[in-house]
């Protein structure tokens, strides 16, 4: 669940596309975007200087292919359908996404989440961060729609204080605090019961 860098196409020797995506992914992942240089992407995927151009034209469009690889195995491919898959009730499945994160925080390689990284290192005007803001929105319309399941009153309100929660933990783990989740957990509930209908 938590082996989250994109699948080579074959066992032996992946497509040169691949190669680079599955190097940036790991340096951006844990670096950042601008500590990280055209030649050392170049270096460690081990593709040619025009090679890589012909993919990507700029460490930018590497850098947005990143996020979007990102969002498709880490967000939306793991932490939700893992929360779905773990209650029958939404309710039930909102506070399973503090459990999803409790686990992740407790793995040696947890890295934060890269869409906040990129937003806080880039700036919501660089074309990067507002690609973060446009992912980070996606992960909020998935808890909408949780909420909305759930019946909670005014879901979009609901979403943002949630959200809220999730990034909050996120920051206290990587600070070092490795209950962050379980006590983000805690708070959710709270949530949850004071958005009831009738509350």
């Amino acid at each position: 669940m938590f082996a989250v860098t994109p699948p080579a196409e074959s066992p032996d020797r992946p497509d040169p596309r691949t190669r680079i995506l599955v190097t940036a992914y790991d340096l951006f992942s844990h670096r950042g975007i601008r500590d990280v240089g055209i030649d050392e992407l170049i270096r460690e995927s081990g593709v040619a200087k025009a090679t890589f151009y012909r993919h990507f034209a700029s460490k930018d469009d590497l850098a947005l292919a990143f996020l979007q690889r990102r969002d498709e195995l880490w967000m939306m491919g793991s932490v939700v359908p893992e929360a779905r898959s773990r209650a029958q009730q939404p309710e039930e499945q909102l506070l399973a996404i503090f459990d999803v994160y409790d686990e992740w925080f407790q793995h040696d390689d947890f890295e934060a989440c890269s869409f906040v990284k990129v937003l806080l290192e880039m700036g919501a005007s660089h074309p990067l961060g507002q690609a973060s803001i446009e992912y980070l929105g996606k992960i909020r319309q998935q808890v909408r729609i949780l909420a909305g399941e759930a019946g909670l009153r005014d879901p979009e309100t609901f979403s943002r204080s949630w959200h809220i929660l999730m990034k909050g933990c996120i920051i206290s783990a990587a600070e070092g605090d490795l209950q962050a989740a379980r006590r983000a957990r805690r708070m959710a509930a709270w949530l949850i019961a004071d958005h009831q209908p009738g509350a």
